[in-house]
Parts: C-alpha cells; sequence; structure tokens
C-alpha cells in the first residue's frame, strides 16, 4: 500500500489565502478573514481501472479545504457539484460552497466524480470513496467521524442522496476501506437534487448515468425517495417553486418519504430562481438560503 498511497494520495498543499464569507447576520457579507490550506487527494491508484480517464483533468479526487483554526475536532462535508452527470459544476456548485463552509470552521472537499462516459455505479463508487477517505483520515485533518455530511447540487444531489440512502448499495472492488470505514454520511444536504428517476425526473441525468435502455429494476432502485428509511440521516433542502428543469417535485418526494419514516428533514422552497443557482449571489430573496443552511448546521 505504500506506493499506492504515493499514487493516489498525491497532495498539493498550499495556502488559498484569506476568506471573507459571513453569511450569518443581515445585510452586506461581514469581513471575517480566515486561511485556509488546500490539498488535492486522488481517490484511486493512477492507472486503475477506476482513474482512466477521457482527460488528465478527469481524475476523479477531491479537493480539501481547511480552516486554519485551533479546533482538532470539526464537521466536514462532502460536496458534490451538479452537472446532469455529463459534466461537474466546481466552480458555483463547489469552490465557493467549500469556501463558504471553511469560513466558518468546517472541513470540506469538493468531489471530482467520475462522468459522461462512466455511468453507474462510477459516479457512486468515487462518492463512496471520498466519504471513507475523510473518515479515515479524520484524526489527520482534524475531522469529527460522527460529524461527516455530504451535500450535493442537482445531478450532485442525487449521488449524494444516494449515498445517504444507500451507503452499502456497492463496494467498489478497488477500495480496501470499503469493508472497515462507513461511507454512510450523518447529514445530507441537497440543493434542487434530481431524486427521482420516474415522473418529474431528470431524464437527462438517468440517460447519462443509466443508459436510454435502462434496466427499470436499477431505475426503481436509484429513485432515491423510494430508499429512504428510519436510518437515513437528518436532512436539510432547498428548491425553487418554478425550477423548470428539476421539477421541485423531487424534493417534495423526497420530504415526504423522510417524513413518513421520521427523519429530522428541514425544506425550503423558494417561489422563483432558475436551475443551477448555487449560493445565488445576485438574488437578494434567494440567497438566503445558504444562512438557513448554516443556522440549520449551527448545533451540529
Amino acid at each position: 500500500m505504500h506506493t499506492t498511497r504515493r499514487n493516489f494520495i498525491a497532495k498539493t498543499s498550499l495556502f488559498s489565502g484569506l476568506l471573507g464569507w459571513n453569511f450569518l447576520g443581515s445585510g452586506k457579507p461581514a469581513v471575517k478573514p480566515l486561511a485556509v490550506k488546500k490539498e488535492t487527494i486522488y481517490l484511486w491508484e493512477k492507472g486503475s481501472k477506476n482513474d482512466l480517464p477521457t482527460e488528465e483533468s478527469e481524475r476523479p479526487k477531491i479537493e480539501v479545504y481547511l480552516p486554519q483554526n485551533a479546533k482538532t475536532s470539526r464537521p466536514a462535508i462532502l460536496v458534490c457539484p451538479g452537472g446532469g452527470y455529463y459534466a461537474i459544476a466546481e466552480d458555483h456548485e463547489g469552490k465557493q460552497v467549500a469556501e463558504l463552509f471553511a469560513s466558518q470552521g468546517i472541513v470540506s472537499a469538493v468531489l471530482f466524480y467520475r462522468h459522461r462516459t462512466h455511468q453507474h455505479p462510477a459516479p457512486y463508487a468515487d462518492a463512496c470513496r471520498a466519504m471513507r477517505l475523510l473518515r479515515k483520515n479524520a484524526a489527520k485533518y482534524g475531522i469529527d467521524t460522527t460529524k461527516l455530511g455530504i451535500m450535493g447540487f442537482s445531478a450532485g444531489g442525487h449521488l449524494a442522496s444516494t449515498v445517504a440512502t444507500q451507503p452499502e448499495l456497492y463496494k467498489d472492488p478497488l477500495d480496501d476501506l470499503a469493508s472497515s470505514t462507513s461511507a454512510r454520511p450523518d447529514r445530507v444536504i441537497l440543493g434542487y437534487p434530481v431524486i427521482t428517476f420516474g415522473e418529474y425526473g431528470h431524464m437527462g441525468s438517468k440517460d447519462n448515468l443509466l443508459g436510454k435502455e435502462a434496466d427499470p429494476t436499477l431505475v426503481e432502485q436509484l429513485s432515491n425517495h423510494k430508499q429512504v428509511t428510519a436510518n437515513t440521516p437528518p436532512a436539510f433542502l432547498f428548491h425553487t417553486a418554478d425550477d423548470s428543469a428539476v421539477p421541485v417535485q423531487n424534493s417534495l418526494f423526497f420530504v415526504q418519504a423522510c417524513v413518513e419514516h421520521k427523519v429530522p428533514v428541514e425544506l425550503h422552497v423558494f417561489p422563483k430562481g432558475r436551475h443551477g443557482v448555487g449560493l445565488a449571489p445576485d438574488d437578494p430573496k434567494l440567497k438566503i438560503w445558504s444562512q438557513n443552511l448554516l443556522s440549520w448546521l449551527a448545533n451540529w
């Protein structure tokens, strides 16, 4: 494992400067300088079948944002950007979100998962591997292993909700942590998520993940509101009522399932807002969703 470790846990330690995010108050964000150390971890051994991207930049990895504060036991959140399982929206649904969490002293990691030509279970295996690596390296990163969450936007929300509801669905043979380290998140955060592959589902995500002639059994399995159980972690969701790409019914289905199984859940539906808004910094009415999220995380 020593050579393997050198290959796929390739670190790029650097300071990304000072962050100025603080959305907990009202009005304009207050400046809150905080140094953040950024590190890249590749998920799989270079050259393995799980590490054969179309382009070098598409190697499965996580970019970890480590707030440089005194705490040694902090929550951590794996962020899964959207992109319809065809691309990775790593900026407005990844980097900016990770910076927001880091400004609040939360460790975060942006997941670059396999997509486009890589169908199920490749993205799921990448997400589970990332969760296990974060949990395995908890002492190194100052992570509380009982406070490891997962977050996803759009198709990334589908990926996050799959891991949250079905953390044991598939164990990749190349994942040496699969038998010893849990991938189950302790909380799940979903922004305008793809939840169902049935009515109201986003067919582009379904086709990219499963193919146009998908097995109906798998379509059912990956309609994640149907997989919620009493063991599903507490959930936070936000959506817009007029989302024309991923209808709000996706979030409503998931929330209804949580309520039925007595899973703690918080939902915020805003009247208007295009799909893929991310933190919505230019929308005064919608951008408060991140304040709501930070309030939900405050007692964690």
